[in-house]
Protein backbone atom coordinates (compact mmCIF):
# COMPACT_ATOMS: atom_id res chain seq x y z
CA UNK A 1 0.00 0.00 0.00
CA UNK A 2 1.13 3.45 -1.01
CA UNK A 3 2.06 5.65 1.84
CA UNK A 4 -0.33 8.78 0.95
CA UNK A 5 -3.82 8.21 -0.28
CA UNK A 6 -5.36 11.16 -2.30
CA UNK A 7 -8.74 12.14 -4.16
CA UNK A 8 -8.76 15.29 -6.30
CA UNK A 9 -12.31 16.43 -7.55
CA UNK A 10 -12.47 18.50 -10.47
CA UNK A 11 -15.34 19.49 -12.43
CA UNK A 12 -14.87 18.78 -16.42
CA UNK A 13 -11.82 20.13 -18.52
CA UNK A 14 -11.51 24.04 -17.03
CA UNK A 15 -8.36 25.72 -16.69
CA UNK A 16 -9.02 26.05 -13.02
CA UNK A 17 -8.85 21.93 -13.19
CA UNK A 18 -6.37 21.11 -15.20
CA UNK A 19 -4.33 23.77 -13.17
CA UNK A 20 -5.33 21.67 -9.93
CA UNK A 21 -4.46 18.71 -11.95
CA UNK A 22 -1.50 19.62 -13.02
CA UNK A 23 -0.24 21.36 -9.53
CA UNK A 24 -0.83 18.33 -7.37
CA UNK A 25 0.70 16.03 -9.84
CA UNK A 26 4.10 18.04 -9.71
CA UNK A 27 3.77 18.34 -6.32
CA UNK A 28 3.20 14.73 -5.85
CA UNK A 29 6.30 14.16 -7.89
CA UNK A 30 8.51 16.02 -5.98
CA UNK A 31 7.64 15.32 -2.64
CA UNK A 32 6.23 11.60 -2.04
CA UNK A 33 8.11 10.11 -5.02
CA UNK A 34 6.30 6.73 -5.81
CA UNK A 35 4.55 6.46 -2.31
CA UNK A 36 1.18 7.81 -3.16
CA UNK A 37 -1.81 6.90 -4.82
CA UNK A 38 -4.23 9.55 -7.04
CA UNK A 39 -7.30 9.36 -7.80
CA UNK A 40 -8.85 11.76 -10.05
CA UNK A 41 -12.62 12.15 -9.95
CA UNK A 42 -14.47 14.19 -12.29
CA UNK A 43 -17.64 15.43 -10.45
CA UNK A 44 -19.24 15.51 -13.87
CA UNK A 45 -18.65 12.12 -14.79
CA UNK A 46 -18.75 10.37 -10.90
CA UNK A 47 -21.59 12.90 -9.34
CA UNK A 48 -22.06 10.18 -6.82
CA UNK A 49 -18.51 9.57 -5.44
CA UNK A 50 -18.93 13.88 -4.96
CA UNK A 51 -22.24 13.25 -2.62
CA UNK A 52 -20.36 10.21 -0.97
CA UNK A 53 -17.20 12.57 0.34
CA UNK A 54 -19.41 15.28 0.74
CA UNK A 55 -17.67 17.41 -2.12
CA UNK A 56 -19.30 20.76 -2.49
CA UNK A 57 -16.86 22.34 -4.65
CA UNK A 58 -13.92 21.82 -6.91
CA UNK A 59 -11.41 21.71 -7.08
CA UNK A 60 -11.47 19.34 -3.63
CA UNK A 61 -8.04 17.66 -2.55
CA UNK A 62 -8.93 14.77 0.03
CA UNK A 63 -5.67 13.22 2.06
CA UNK A 64 -7.25 9.67 3.04
CA UNK A 65 -4.51 8.16 4.51
CA UNK A 66 -2.12 8.92 6.63
CA UNK A 67 -4.92 9.57 9.14
CA UNK A 68 -6.47 12.06 10.15
CA UNK A 69 -8.57 12.60 6.52
CA UNK A 70 -7.69 16.45 5.76
CA UNK A 71 -9.34 18.54 2.91
CA UNK A 72 -8.37 21.44 0.79
CA UNK A 73 -10.41 23.56 -1.78
CA UNK A 74 -8.75 25.63 -5.01
CA UNK A 75 -5.90 25.23 -7.48
CA UNK A 76 -3.28 23.89 -5.29
CA UNK A 77 -0.80 26.59 -6.32
CA UNK A 78 0.76 27.35 -2.97
CA UNK A 79 2.52 23.78 -2.17
CA UNK A 80 3.52 24.98 1.37
CA UNK A 81 0.01 26.01 2.86
CA UNK A 82 -1.22 22.26 0.58
CA UNK A 83 0.96 20.36 2.60
CA UNK A 84 0.13 22.39 5.53
CA UNK A 85 -3.45 22.22 5.04
CA UNK A 86 -3.35 18.47 4.42
CA UNK A 87 -1.04 18.17 7.45
CA UNK A 88 1.82 16.37 5.73
CA UNK A 89 5.28 16.67 6.59
CA UNK A 90 8.02 15.73 4.23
Amino acid sequence: MRKYQLKLYITGKTTRSEQAVSNLKNLCKSKFNDEYELLIIDVLDSPELAEQDQVLATPTLIKILPLPVRRIIGDLTDTQKVLLGLEIKV
